[in-house]
């Protein structure tokens, strides 16, 4: 992990009180894990974890496992009903925002489930247009990529989630926030980042001026947040201006912005 992330709590586990080795390692089984700094069902999400994604337990208590994920090292206490044993090795990620689990091989099937971009499964086959799951369910096969062929183009990844709504702590076509968006894109274009806008800042690209011209993946910092230039003018967001994924002219939101007292803090070239 970046040096940025050392002694933080969120993802260094003698900085989080854990101490000892990790008794397990599992992977997340549900479509979506909450993880959340307390162990509380009613308490804010600090960020999800996804089908496939592994993660170190280090206890187990009232319902609740304390992990650290594997992918940004976030730390946390997530169901522990959400867990289950490591698989073998997955071949494909979900390379779409979410797609359906399905019985049967065909589009008529009643969909059992579904999985979200960047979840990762082993597929054993092929039935016509779609891929036969280890556990034998089905997705549409231009709906996963093999692990080995990442996307090239983190902001087309990001326009996907275009109107999604927003969450605090999401990372899902069903809710996200802004450096989940960030993450959950250039995870696809198989660079894992840390996971909240202050560690992204610390730890992603270049420095810009943000008073020259901008470019297409430009990534512009506030304090709290961060946003995805889709172009010299124009910005992609997960806000909660509006609770979803947006994109407006910059100039127009940062000008938004400053009325509030918030002025970019820097602006990163990935």
């Amino acid at each position: 992990m970046p040096d940025i992330l050392a002694h933080d709590a969120r993802t260094d586990p003698t900085a989080a009180g854990l101490t000892g080795a990790p008794v397990a390692t599992m992977v997340v089984e549900a479509p979506v894990a909450p993880l959340k700094t307390d162990p509380d069902p009613f308490g804010p999400l600090a960020t999800t974890l996804l089908f496939g994604e592994t993660v170190d337990v280090y206890g187990t208590t009232d319902g609740w496992s304390r992990v650290q994920a594997r992918g940004d090292g976030y730390i946390g206490h997530v169901p522990a009903t959400t867990l289950g044993p490591v698989p073998d090795t997955p071949t494909h990620a979900v390379a779409v925002p979410m797609t359906h689990l399905y019985a049967a091989p065909t589009i008529k099937a009643e969909p059992v489930g579904v999985l979200f971009l960047n979840s990762r499964v082993r597929v054993e086959g092929e039935d016509g247009a779609f891929l036969r799951l280890s556990g034998g369910l089905h997705i549409e096969k231009t709906h996963l990529a093999s692990i080995d062929t990442p996307a090239a183009d983190f902001v087309a990844v990001a326009q996907m989630f275009l109107h999604a709504p927003y969450l605090w702590g999401g990372g899902t076509v069903q809710g996200i926030d802004c450096s989940g968006l960030v993450q959950a894109a250039m995870l696809r274009c198989g660079r894992q980042t840390p996971r909240d806008s202050d560690m992204q800042e610390a730890a992603i690209g270049e420095p810009v001026d943000a008073e020259a011209p901008l470019k297409r993946g430009d990534l512009v910092f506030w304090r709290g947040h961060v946003g995805i230039m889709i172009g010299e003018k124009t910005i992609l967001h997960a806000t909660e201006y509006t609770l979803r994924v947006m994109k407006e002219p910059f100039a127009a939101m940062r000008a938004r912005l400053a009325d509030i007292g918030l002025d970019v803090t820097s602006v990163k070239r990935p």
